[in-house]
C-alpha cells in the first residue's frame, strides 16, 4: 500500500481549505449583493422571498436560488408578486449565472445596459412584467443565450440590431410591447432559432427577406403590427415553421403560391390586411394544415375545391372577402371541420346538401351571400352545431324547427332571406334547450308568435355568467362574432355567447298577442318585436326582464295601457313603444326620465312624461299639470260657487225671508248692505285662494327637489 507522505497531505489540506475559503468568500459576495437588490423592493414583507435573510444559506435556503460549486447558477423567482426594478440588480457579481427568470412580477423601469455583463447567461425570461424603455443594445453581448423572452411588457423604441449576433439563440419572444421600426435585417443570423415571436407590436416596413433564411424555423409569429409590402418568396424556405401568422398588418399583393411548399404548416393565419388575387389550389397539398384564415381581404374568385382534401382542417375562415361562385358540395363531408365561415362575400348557389353524420361542426357562418334555395335537413346531422348563421342571403323556406333537435346550438341567424309562413311547434318535448340568440328579423313569417318555441328555451330563463364561448381546438385566433341591433344601432358583437341573449323577430308579418311567457325568459337582454301586427295589451310578464337593455315594440297594433311593471327595469336604456294605439298614464321610474318623447310618438291616447303636462295621480307630473291647467280654471270659477254657496245656504226654511229681504233692497235702491256682503265674500275667497297657491308653489318646490336629487343620483 503506497504511504502519502506528511508533506503531500499537508499541501492537499491546504488546497482543500483554500478552496473552500473562496467558495466560501464568493457566496457571500453573491448573498450580500442579492440582498443590497432585495432592500429595494416596495414589498419587503414579500412571503414567497422571507428565505432570503444573512442568517440562512443562500445555496441550500433561498426561495428560487440554485447553485453550482457554490456559485449562484440559477435565479428563478417568477410569480413571486415582487414589486421593484432592476436598477439594483448585481449583474456584475453574478458571473456563473446562467439562467435568469423574474417573470410574472410587478417589476417596472428600464433594462438597465449592464446586463451585458452576464456573458454566461443562457436564459433569460422577464416576460408579464411592467418593464419599459428601450431594449440595450448590450444584450448583444451574451454570447451563449439560447432562449430571450421579454413579452407582455411595456418596451419601446426599435429592435436593436445588436440581437443578431446572438448566434444561439433559438427562442426569441418580444411579442406585447411597443416596439417600433423595421425588424432588423440582421436577424437572419440567427440559423439556429426556431420561436420567432414579434406579434402585437407597432412595427413597421416590409418583412426582412433575410428571414427566410432561418430554416429550423418552427414558429413565426408576426401578427398585429403595421408590417407592408408584400410577403417575400424567401418564406417558402421554411420547409420546417408548423405556425404561420402574419395577420393584422398592411400586407399587399397576392399570396404567393410558394406557400405551398411549406409542408409541415399546421396553422396559417393572414387575416385583416389588403391581399387580392385568388385563394391558391395548391394549399389542398399541406396534408397537415388545421388551421386556415384569410377573411378581411380582397380576395376574389371560387374557392379552391382542392381545400376538401384537408382532412385535418379544422378551421376555415375565409369570410369578408370578394369570393363568387358555388360553395363546393364537398365541403359538407370534411369530418374534422368545427369552423366553416365564409360570412360576406359573393357566393352563389346552394347551400352544401351532404353534411355527415360524423360531423365536427361548431360553427356554420354563411350570412352575407347570395345563396338561394332551403336549409339543407342534413344539418340535422351536426349534432355539435353551435352557431349557425345564415342570414342576408335568399334562402325561400319555412321555419327549420328540426333545427330544435340540435341541443347545443346556442345562435340561430336567419334574418333578411325569404322565409315564411307560421312558425308551428314540431310537439317535441325538447327543442331549441341551449339557444341564446334567436334572429329571425326581416323575413315574412305569419300568424301568431310561437308560444311554443318561447316555452322551450331554457337557455334564456337563467342568467349564467359563466357562460362560456365555443373551444375550437387549435383555433387560432378565431371569434364567433354576429351583427345585432341594439338600441337602435348595428353593433357587431364578438364573444356573442358570453354577452348577449337576444330575440329579434322584428319586420315579419305576426299576428295576435305578445304572450305572457316571454316574461319567463329573464336572461333576455334585447327583445325586438318591431314592424309587426300584434294586437292587444302588453303583458305585465314583460316587467320581469330584469336585465333586459334594449327593447322595439314599435310600429304595431298594440292596445291598452303601458303596465307599470316596465318601470321597474333598471337595465332598460332603449325603450321604443312608438306607433300603436297604446292609451293612458305612461309609468313613471328610475329610467323613464331618461327616454325622450319618441319612445311614445304616435300613440294619441298617452299621455304623461314626457309627452304632456300631466297624467293621473303621479306626482312628478301633476305637478306641472295641476299648476297650469286647474289654476286658471278655479281662479274663473271659484267666486261664483262660492257666492251661490252662500246664497242658497238659507234655503229651506229661510227661503221666504231671503226673498223678502232682496225685493226689499231692490224697490228702495238701497243695495250697500248686499255690497258689502259680496265684497266681504270676494275677500274671504282671494285670500282661499293665495293660500292653496302658496300651497301649490310649495308642492312645486318639493317636487323639483325630488327629482334634481334623484338625476344627482344618477349621474
Amino acid at each position: 500500500m503506497m504511504m502519502v507522505s506528511s508533506k503531500t497531505f499537508s499541501s492537499l489540506q491546504f488546497l482543500s481549505l483554500l478552496y473552500l475559503f473562496t467558495v466560501t468568500f464568493a457566496s457571500t459576495e453573491e448573498t450580500t449583493a442579492l440582498l443590497k437588490w432585495k432592500a429595494t423592493f416596495n414589498n419587503q414583507n414579500n412571503s414567497l422571498l422571507v428565505s432570503w435573510t444573512p442568517s440562512s444559506n443562500a445555496c441550500r435556503d433561498w426561495h428560487g436560488v440554485e447553485c453550482v460549486n457554490g456559485r449562484v447558477n440559477e435565479l428563478n423567482i417568477t410569480n413571486s408578486s415582487v414589486i421593484g426594478t432592476l436598477y439594483a440588480f448585481p449583474f456584475s457579481s453574478l458571473p456563473f449565472l446562467e439562467n435568469l427568470n423574474l417573470s410574472m412580477n410587478n417589476f417596472s423601469g428600464t433594462i438597465p445596459p449592464e446586463i451585458g455583463n452576464l456573458t454566461n447567461l443562457v436564459y433569460l425570461d422577464l416576460n408579464f412584467n411592467q418593464i419599459s424603455g428601450t431594449i440595450p443594445p448590450q444584450i448583444g453581448s451574451l454570447a451563449k443565450l439560447q432562449i430571450l423572452r421579454i413579452y407582455d411588457n411595456h418596451l419601446n423604441g426599435p429592435i436593436p440590431g445588436e440581437i443578431g449576433y446572438l448566434r444561439s439563440l433559438s427562442k426569441l419572444s418580444l411579442g406585447r410591447n411597443f416596439l417600433n421600426g423595421s425588424i432588423p435585417a440582421s436577424l437572419g443570423n440567427l440559423n439556429k432559432l426556431f420561436y420567432f415571436l414579434l406579434y402585437d407590436n407597432q412595427l413597421s416596413g416590409s418583412i426582412p427577406p433575410e428571414i427566410g433564411y432561418l430554416r429550423s424555423l418552427t414558429l413565426l409569429i408576426l401578427n398585429n403590427n403595421y408590417l407592408n409590402g408584400s410577403i417575400p418568396a424567401s418564406l417558402g424556405n421554411l420547409n420546417n415553421l408548423s405556425f404561420l401568422f402574419l395577420n393584422d398588418n398592411n400586407l399587399i399583393g397576392e399570396i404567393p403560391s410558394f406557400l405551398c411548399n411549406l409542408i409541415s404548416l399546421e396553422e396559417l393565419l393572414m387575416m385583416r390586411n389588403n391581399l387580392k388575387g385568388k385563394v391558391p389550389q395548391c394549399l389542398g397539398n399541406i396534408n397537415g394544415l388545421q388551421v386556415l384564415m384569410m377573411s378581411h381581404n380582397n380576395l376574389s374568385g371560387e374557392i379552391p375545391s382542392s381545400i376538401s382534401k384537408l382532412t385535418s382542417l379544422k378551421v376555415l375562415d375565409l369570410g369578408r372577402n370578394n369570393l363568387e361562385g358555388a360553395i363546393p358540395q364537398c365541403f359538407g363531408n370534411i369530418s374534422n371541420l368545427q369552423v366553416f365561415d365564409m360570412h360576406n362575400n359573393k357566393l352563389t348557389g346552394t347551400l352544401p346538401t351532404n353534411f355527415s353524420i360524423e360531423s365536427s361542426l361548431i360553427s356554420l357562418n354563411l350570412h352575407g351571400n347570395e345563396l338561394e334555395g332551403k336549409i339543407p335537413r342534413s344539418l340535422a346531422n351536426c349534432k355539435k352545431l353551435q352557431v349557425l348563421d345564415l342570414g342576408d342571403n335568399h334562402l325561400n323556406d319555412t321555419f327549420p324547427m328540426w333545427l330544435g333537435n340540435l341541443l347545443e346550438l346556442r345562435v340561430l341567424r336567419l334574418t333578411s332571406n325569404k322565409l315564411h309562413g307560421p312558425i308551428r311547434s314540431s310537439g317535441a318535448e325538447i327543442m331549441f334547450p341551449d339557444l341564446r340568440i334567436i334572429d329571425l328579423s326581416d323575413n315574412t313569417f305569419s300568424k301568431d308568435l310561437p308560444t311554443s318555441l318561447f316555452q322551450h328555451l331554457k337557455g334564456m330563463r337563467t342568467i349564467d355568467q359563466t357562460m362560456k364561448v365555443p373551444s375550437y381546438e387549435r383555433d387560432g385566433d378565431y371569434e364567433d362574432s354576429v351583427v345585432v341591433v341594439s338600441k337602435g344601432l348595428k353593433l357587431e358583437v364578438v364573444k356573442i355567447l358570453s354577452l348577449y341573449t337576444i330575440i329579434d323577430l322584428s319586420n315579419n308579418k305576426f299576428e295576435g298577442h305578445i304572450p305572457s311567457v316571454l316574461g319567463e325568459l329573464i336572461a333576455i337582454r334585447v327583445l325586438n318585436l318591431s314592424h309587426n301586427r300584434l294586437q292587444g295589451y302588453i303583458p305585465p310578464s314583460l316587467g320581469s326582464l330584469s336585465v333586459v337593455e334594449s327593447m322595439d315594440l314599435s310600429f304595431n297594433q298594440l292596445s291598452g295601457e303601458i303596465p307599470q311593471q316596465l318601470a321597474s327595469l333598471t337595465y332598460l336604456e332603449c325603450l321604443n313603444l312608438s306607433h300603436n294605439y297604446l292609451q293612458g298614464c305612461i309609468p313613471q321610474g328610475p329610467q323613464s326620465h331618461t327616454f325622450e318623447s319618441n319612445s311614445y310618438e304616435g300613440n294619441d291616447g298617452l299621455r304623461g312624461f314626457p309627452v304632456s303636462k300631466g297624467c293621473g295621480n303621479d306626482p312628478a307630473s301633476e305637478t306641472n299639470y295641476t299648476v297650469s291647467a286647474l289654476d286658471d280654471q278655479e281662479s274663473n270659477s271659484e267666486f261664483l260657487n262660492d257666492f251661490w254657496k252662500a246664497a242658497l245656504m238659507g234655503y229651506g226654511s229661510g227661503l221666504c225671508i231671503g226673498l223678502s229681504i232682496i225685493y226689499f233692497m231692490i224697490s228702495t235702491g238701497n243695495m250697500k248692505w248686499l255690497e258689502r256682503i259680496i265684497e266681504e265674500l270676494e275677500h274671504k275667497i282671494n285670500m282661499r285662494r293665495r293660500k292653496k297657491q302658496r300651497g301649490q308653489r310649495n308642492y312645486r318646490r318639493r317636487n323639483n327637489r325630488i327629482y334634481t336629487s334623484y338625476q344627482q343620483r344618477r349621474i
